[in-house]
């Protein structure tokens, strides 16, 4: 779950990668796309924080 989790994130920002330089260009259309990414990356990356608790969390098998 956890490297599916992290998989997920870096797919993520790759995919954003693009509309990120056309913002940093002055493209608003993609500024709007890259914030909506970024905001996807930052759910990622909380369920990952979220995943490493259980798993520490966990009681040992």
């Amino acid at each position: 779950m956890l490297i599916e989790a992290y998989q997920k994130l870096v797919k993520l920002v790759q995919e954003a990668e693009a509309d990120i330089q056309k913002a940093a260009g002055g493209n608003k259309a993609a500024g709007t796309r890259a914030r909506k990414a970024m905001q996807d990356v930052k759910n990622a990356a909380q369920e990952i924080r979220t995943s490493i608790i259980e798993v520490r969390d966990a009681p040992p098998a």
